[in-house]
Parts: C-alpha cells; structure tokens; sequence
C-alpha cells in the first residue's frame, strides 16, 4: 500500500477495517514490523527531529492517529479516508493474540502501571500466552537490561508506551535487536488499559472530538493541542503529496 505523503511524512492510507488483515498479516510473517501512529502533532515535530523522522520512515505501517490528519486529507484530496488510532488498534492486536494464543510485552507506564494494565487485559482476553511488563522510569545505563528482558520474554507483540518521540525512536533504534513479530508505539494507552484514564464516549470517538474530551480531562494538554491549526495551515500550503 502506497502511503500518502503528509509534509514529508509518510502515512498510509488504512482503515479501520482493512487493519485485521493487515494486522493478521504481521503477526503471521517471520521477521520485525513496527507500526507507529502520527498526530499532527508528531507529524509537525518530526520535521524538526531527524531520529523521528527516520524512525517514521522506516516503519512498516505509519496510521493517521489524528483527526487534524484526516481534515487535511479531505482539503487537500490526499486520500486518507479515517482515523485510525493507535488505542483501537491495539486493541485488535490484543483480540488477534487472543484468538491465536500469541503472547504480549508492555514497555511504559509509571512502576506498576503497566502489571496493572496487564491484569485487565488477561481478564478480558485469557487467550493470550504469556503477557509481561516493565515500565518507562528505566535510565540509559538500564536499557541493555530491559533489552535482555524483552528478548529472554520473546513476546509475539511489544507495546511501547514510552511517550512520542521517545516509543517512535526507540523501537526503530533497537529493531534489530528485538525479537518479536510486532512493536507498536502506544502511548497514553497502558493508562488506559490500566483503568488510571477513561477514553472519551463512542460517539465522541466518531465525531472525532476525542482531543477535546481530553482536553477537558487534562487541561495542561493545550499548549499541545495548539498545534492542530499551526499544522493545518502548514499542511494547506503544500502542494499534494509534497
């Protein structure tokens, strides 16, 4: 699938539908993919930062996780057709783990928060294998123990939840020596997996105001979702796919 270019930045064009088979389809081939989920926000950043940048690039699946993607899509006829969010979609790789007896890793979260994410998700898919966690406090001397973790767990599927652009640049980072099938950078998500955040009602989710239920539950988060109409403007003044 050829992915649109959004100021420089390569999206593809997935919904949320055609994501099972393309999920199925990782899970089932040998060898590292890694999906990484852009909001206008990482987009705009990632112009600016070269190991995001790269770490975007080198992805094998890059979805819009953000609605600002999808209004400049429709402006612009770029041809991304709906949200995809990393949240939703970890929840199908969860469901595919479950259905297929794979095993799970958390990497983020505060000390415990990712266990505690871990506890709701075995009770609600007690079909996954083997599920571990750790969390996202670890310092640079630590890695090469959180490595070995990782790889003596050998997990079908990392979830890193370390914040962008660190989870983005992480996973690309370390690549070659993760031995699993799937890494996704997810964020917030152990939070709310964990029960510590609520995600916005349904229909808030699909009139895509899901940024501003959030804003609400955090107002500090403003100075972030600014961003969207700088992002907006930049991305009107490019020529289509540029």
């Amino acid at each position: 699938m050829k992915p649109v270019q959004v100021m420089r930045v390569p999206v593809h064009p997935v919904t949320n539908t055609m994501m099972w088979d393309q999920l199925a389809a990782m899970l089932e081939e040998p060898g590292f993919h890694s999906i990484m989920t852009p909001n206008p926000e990482m987009v705009m950043m990632a112009n600016h930062n070269e190991a995001l940048m790269n770490a975007l690039l080198s992805a094998d699946l890059v979805i819009p996780d953000g609605i600002g993607l999808i209004i400049a899509s429709r402006l612009k006829n770029m041809g991304l057709q709906e949200r995809v969010t990393g949240i939703d979609t970890m929840e199908k790789v969860l469901r595919l783990c479950d259905e297929n007896n794979r095993s799970i890793f958390i990497l983020g979260g505060k000390p415990g928060r990712g266990e505690k994410a871990l506890e709701n998700i075995m009770r609600r898919y007690p079909g996954i294998r083997e599920a571990a966690a750790f969390h996202g406090y670890f310092t640079n001397d630590e890695e090469i123990e959180v490595l070995q973790i990782i790889r003596q767990q050998a997990p079908d599927v990392l979830f890193v939840c370390l914040g962008s652009p660190r989870q983005e640049v992480w996973i690309h980072r370390h690549r070659d020596q993760l031995n699993c099938r799937l890494a996704m950078g997810t964020g917030g998500s152990v939070d709310v997996f964990a029960g510590e955040v609520k995600r916005a009602p349904l229909f808030v989710q699909k009139i895509g105001m899901e940024w501003l239920y959030r804003l609400i539950q955090e107002p500090s988060r403003f100075k972030r979702m600014i961003v969207l109409p700088v992002f907006l403007w930049q991305a009107l003044r490019l020529k289509k796919n540029e």
